[in-house]
């Protein structure tokens, strides 16, 4: 194994992954080392996070905050800088080994389209920018010679089980899902559900658009588009299975009929680690699973009709083009408006459906294409929220 250390950049150092990752750092400084930490507009943490990863650069994305952080960092040497191109800068650095992508959301396609341009290793955790621009992305990754490493559990899963198979053809893949709080409820109980309720995800410690992305299945429909380009296949090659224990990451039917899992403790830590490693495996002190612990290993099926989303995410695949990132922009705006309590959790999928109806489809998009129908997309969802009475969601 190589001892020389490989210096990361994360953006969104503040969030779930972000923090989970530096943790991986600290507990490997013989082999990582965070070079540049990014953060939207949690300045408090990103100073705490400075402070103690003493980071070459220290970036907030909300420029109102620039000063805040600057002055908190005025001792250090930290260069400390704000706004979003800032961020497309630092990661084309010449220092910078691995750029781990877990900014939420669209906001995380131009900083990974520039660090794949600047021929950086990509451990993607922001599923995002697969979603909206794929194609886009897998042919700069391949014009560049960059490796994009997975990071979200499911995909990590997949990647793990393709090591060594690669002259063997993938009959197809089954993605697992937990099922979120809300498995096995009607539509009439989700009615009435609370932000407070979608946010409390069984087995997994997440970011709460995440959280409720697994509580409608979104974050299984953009893992599913998000699959398409990282493993070349086809939607009738990619199914969805809800597994309710989380244990089994995700699994590989080989042509000749053969699975393959990988299987684990819920810990996103693994993944994480494992990306920022590969090809190596490190020792770790994370729980170890036993079968002893778990009598039982459920399997069903996604119920698409109650959890509409999922299906849209299938049709916005099948459709190409700009379609999913019609489908993410929608959702991204459902989702802050259901967290700030401005609509109800059906509503969301609705809000979704309505913008997949009304908003212009191009088959071939262009990077300026993918930005416009993202802020016309945002524009649509928005001004449809407005118009919504208290409590309904009838949007069709």
């Amino acid at each position: 194994m190589s001892t020389q250390i490989k210096n990361i950049a994360i953006l969104g150092a503040t969030g779930s992954i972000g923090t989970q990752a530096l943790e991986v750092i600290g507990e490997n400084p013989s082999l990582f080392k965070a070079y540049a930490i990014t953060a939207n507009n949690n300045a408090h943490l990103l100073i705490q996070q400075a402070l103690q990863f003493k980071p070459v650069y220290a970036v907030i994305c909300d420029e109102n905050k620039h000063v805040e952080v600057k002055q908190a960092l005025a001792h250090t040497g930290i260069k400390v800088l704000a706004g979003i191109q800032a961020i497309n800068e630092v990661v084309t650095g010449s220092e910078i080994d691995v750029v781990l992508t877990a900014m939420v959301g669209f906001a995380g396609l131009e900083p990974t389209i520039a660090a794949i341009k600047a021929g950086k290793t990509i451990a993607l955790a922001n599923k995002e920018t697969l979603v909206v621009a794929g194609e886009l992305i897998t042919a700069l990754a391949k014009q560049h010679n960059v490796q994009i490493l997975p990071v979200d559990s499911e995909h990590s899963a997949i990647y793990q089980c393709l090591v060594g198979e690669e002259n063997n053809k993938i009959e197809k893949i089954i993605l697992t899902a937990s099922g979120g709080p809300f498995r096995g409820k009607t539509t009439e109980f989700l009615a009435n559900v609370t932000r407070e309720h979608a946010l409390k995800h069984p087995n997994w410690v997440m970011g709460a658009k995440i959280t409720i992305d697994s509580a409608t299945l979104m974050n299984k429909g953009l893992e599913v588009i998000e699959a398409k380009w990282l493993f070349d296949l086809e939607a009738d090659q990619i199914d969805v299975i809800v597994h309710p224990q989380s244990i089994i990451h995700s699994l590989v039917q080989f042509e000749d009929g053969s699975l393959k899992a990988q299987m684990g403790l819920p810990d996103m830590k693994l993944p994480i680690q494992y990306a920022l490693a590969y090809p190596n495996r490190l020792k770790n002190s994370f729980k170890r699973f036993s079968f002893a612990d778990y009598a039982n290993l459920s399997f069903e099926k996604p119920d698409v009709e109650t959890f509409r989303n999922l299906g849209f995410a299938y049709e916005a695949l099948k459709r190409g083009g700009n379609m999913p990132c019609i489908v993410n922009a929608a959702n991204e705006v459902a989702v802050a408006s259901f967290l700030s309590d401005s609509v109800t959790f059906l509503a969301m999928s609705d809000l979704i459906e309505s913008c997949m109806h009304h908003m212009s489809y191009q088959g071939t998009p262009t990077l300026d294409d993918y930005l416009n129908t993202d802020r016309e997309t945002r524009i649509f969802a928005h001004n449809l929220i407005k118009q919504m009475p208290a409590k309904a969601y009838n949007l069709i």
